[in-house]
């Protein structure tokens, strides 16, 4: 029987620092991005909103993800379609290729892009298309990318597009607008109500002390790309093959207790189903991953962000990101696909260090 989830369930509002836009953000206790969650959670709120598609749109076979909180969830969508359905996760990164170019209006940062040179070939493939976000609150930012996209690929306007996201907070008139486009909704949860989070007091997160660390780094080889598209069966394929590759690590340094597995910025998915790998072997595991969010820390009752650092990124050393809510555990895994890290990574073990994490391993995909 399939789960109904709730307000409660799937939204706490935290306060965003330095947004003259909003000045909230909504932070998910269930997605693996801010709040750390048992892998297994995460993944059964994603396949609700996953079945809930495939219900509405089974032959839809491209899924487009944003990036950087939706990148799981959206992966997650088109694995509930088929193994064959195509996947392909909007970045904030640079690399090589052609894209297009859009904004997220209300974003910390706000520009974004996707890799379009297969894309005409992927649209006309399918019938459908799933756009997908962790939550929805007036659809500027998919209108601003569907209208660009079929202005680039006219043959978008003959194809149904469904919006998926955890939270849907659309009125009647962003609801109509999304219409015009051909552009139909699909939620877990929807909400009405705006939000202020000007009654918190908050500080920034806290600047790392650095200590000198050992760490071991093992490399586990990914041949798939989301920011480039992936056939989602070879992309999760991948993924429990890393969980495996985990597992083994873990037994063969005989290590039990409590586990935290990292993944880095929009590399969300492998941490999360590797996560849950380690979950069937009884392993106790939580996951969620390091953020380019900037959000206040406060230890009000109820407030979601209780402790946070600010850390320089694995994908860029002169951006900030940051790691909220670290506790102790017995072994932190951090999981990424940047390629020149060390700077980040001396960040993110100097924050595990402050709760005394003695034991730290990093995978390279």
């Amino acid at each position: 029987m399939l789960k109904i989830f709730r307000a409660e369930d799937v939204l706490r509002v935290a306060k965003r620092l330095n947004n003259t836009r909003r000045n909230y953000l909504l932070v998910n206790p269930l997605q693996g991005k801010h709040l750390p969650v048992k892998p297994s959670a995460a993944l059964e709120m994603m396949n609700a909103l996953g079945l809930k598609v495939a219900e509405k749109f089974s032959e839809a076979r491209l899924v487009i993800g944003f990036a950087e909180t939706a990148t799981a969830i959206g992966a997650v969508v088109a694995k509930n379609l088929s193994d064959e359905c195509f996947y392909l996760q909007t970045t904030r990164e640079n690399f090589s290729g052609k894209f297009i170019e859009f904004l997220e209006e209300h974003s910390h940062a706000p520009e974004q892009k996707i890799f379009a040179e297969n894309l005409s070939e992927l649209i006309n493939r399918t019938h459908e298309i799933i756009f997908v976000d962790d939550e929805l609150s007036t659809g500027k930012t998919l209108l601003n990318i569907v209208r660009q996209l079929k202005n680039e690929f006219p043959a978008l306007n003959d194809k149904k597009i469904c919006a998926a996201s955890i939270i849907n907070r659309l009125s009647e008139e962003n609801l109509a607008a999304l219409a015009a486009e051909n552009i139909s909704c699909v939620w877990l949860v929807k909400l009405n109500q705006n939000f202020d989070a000007e009654k918190f007091s908050v500080e920034a997160a806290s600047k790392v002390n650095h200590v000198e660390k050992n760490f071991t780094l093992h490399e586990k080889f990914f041949t798939v790309d989301a920011r480039r598209g992936v056939k989602i069966g070879e992309y999760f394929a991948q993924c429990a093959e890393l969980g495996n590759f985990i597992v083994e690590l873990l037994k063969r340094e005989n290590i039990s207790g409590e586990i935290l597995i990292i993944g880095t910025e929009e590399f969300m998915l492998p941490a999360i189903v590797a996560g849950r790998r380690l979950e069937s072997e009884n392993f106790s595991c939580v996951t969620h991953s390091t953020t380019r969010s900037p959000i206040g820390i406060c230890k009000e009752k109820n407030y979601p962000i209780r402790e946070g650092f600010k850390l320089r990124s694995f994908y860029d050393s002169t951006r900030t990101t940051f790691i909220y809510n670290l506790k102790f555990y017995d072994a932190a895994i951090i999981v990424t696909n940047a390629e020149n890290f060390s700077d980040g990574l001396e960040d993110l073990i100097a924050a595990l260090e402050v709760h005394g994490v003695e034991k730290i391993f990093i995978v390279r995909c």
